[in-house]
């Protein structure tokens, strides 16, 4: 169900009790007598170098693609004793992965990948420091193999520095892509990027990859918040206000866009997305000011904020699980940090007063999660292992 714009918290509440009135919201499982989860190593055989993104492609079959940091995206069967990955596309020749925050970084299928064979990546390219974001198609003659060759650029801009970039690209229940960018990088954002919808920085954007418009490779949905403007603000935008936005998921139930922003020097923050939303940074820093610019009118607060004091300093943004597994977890968003290897559960059931909890601490970096086609849990780890939950028997 597409939810339309919110424009306050007291409509955001309203919208949450409608929802679940209409499409039957899973409610935080009462925790009496249900199995607490944990997680498990998904495919004990398999390893992968830095994998940073897992993604199902919703056709039908029984598998999952990871990408790696390098440039490698590997397919794998999703059976807990698969021994084989292959290599579905390698675009190192392309990728730039020179710093800790660059490299391939997002994996998206159309969803009509079962008929169109359309798949999206995000990834920082070879020489200048540029993202982009292009398209390519799986081989005519085997599933299991993209076309190198099928390559078609959508979207090309400038990334001041090597941090920052964002990476996440995701199609919304509305069948649009929708892309996450960090502010450019550096500390502080020196160049005001998050607070300039006249960048694509900062921000995520939301585009139209099914039709196109002018000299462009897709269009504008008619229904961004910008779109049609003569201000010269960029029509792509969705929402802005962001530092880097290195993970989004939709909730499978509700289609609402779940963000973990990830914080300057203090905190870190789960945003929940709202059309035309204006995040804060680089005047706050979580519900805190960062700089004071004397215009905070119509910023939108997080959900949550978490400060740095346990060592916790990367947010990796999460989904809201709707599997059928991990049942403690069911109508909870789940949500880690990379550095510290913790992971939490949020209990949103009244947005006025969420409720966190931790799941457990982890030896490992967390790089972000991703769901199969029945909405279970994985986390990508920079062990080189992916992990799922799972619950304890």
């Amino acid at each position: 169900m597409k939810l339309p714009a919110i424009s306050s918290r007291i409509q955001f509440i309203f919208s949450l009790i409608f929802t679940c009135s209409f499409v039957a919201c899973s409610e935080p499982t009462d925790p009496v007598n249900i199995p607490e989860s944990h997680l498990e190593e998904a495919f004990p055989n398999l390893k992968f170098n830095r994998p940073v993104d897992l993604q199902d492609p919703r056709d039908g079959t029984n598998r999952l693609f990871i990408v790696e940091q390098q440039g490698i995206i590997y397919v794998i069967e999703n059976e807990q004793n698969t021994e084989e990955k292959k290599v579905f596309l390698d675009l190192r020749d392309l990728v730039n992965d020179r710093g800790n925050e660059e490299g391939l970084l997002g994996l998206a299928f159309h969803p009509n990948y079962a008929d169109n064979g359309f798949f999206f990546v995000n990834f920082t390219t070879q020489g200048a420091e540029t993202t982009e974001i292009s398209r390519f198609s799986v081989s005519a003659n085997d599933p299991d193999q993209g076309d190198i060759n099928s390559r078609k650029v959508l979207l090309r801009f400038n990334q001041p520095y090597s941090n920052h970039n964002g990476g996440q690209v995701l199609f919304g229940p509305d069948g649009y892509l929708y892309i996450s960018t960090g502010d450019g990088g550096s500390g502080g954002d020196p160049k005001d990027n998050g607070q300039n919808p006249k960048t694509l920085l900062g921000a995520i954007l939301r585009i139209d990859v099914d039709n196109v418009s002018g000299n462009q490779s897709y269009s504008i949905p008619q229904d961004n918040p910008f779109a049609g403007n003569t201000d010269g603000i960029k029509e792509e935008i969705y929402a802005y206000g962001l530092r880097n936005p290195w993970r989004f998921s939709f909730d499978a139930q509700t289609g609402w866009l779940w963000t973990g922003d990830v914080g300057q020097n203090k905190y870190e923050e789960i945003d929940i997305i709202e059309k035309g939303g204006n995040y804060g940074w680089n005047i706050k820093e979580g519900f805190h000011d960062y700089q004071n610019k004397g215009n905070e009118n119509g910023l939108k607060p997080p959900i949550w904020e978490y400060d740095r004091s346990k060592g916790d300093v990367s947010v990796t943004g999460g989904y809201v699980y709707r599997g059928s597994i991990a049942k403690d977890l069911v109508g909870l968003y789940i949500y880690g940090d990379y550095a510290s290897g913790r992971i939490w559960k949020l209990d949103f059931s009244d947005l006025d007063n969420p409720v966190n909890s931790e799941v457990g601490k982890y030896d490992f970096s967390i790089a972000a999660f991703g769901v199969d086609k029945d909405n279970e849990l994985y986390v990508c780890a920079f062990d080189g292992r992916i992990y799922k939950f799972k619950v304890k028997e």
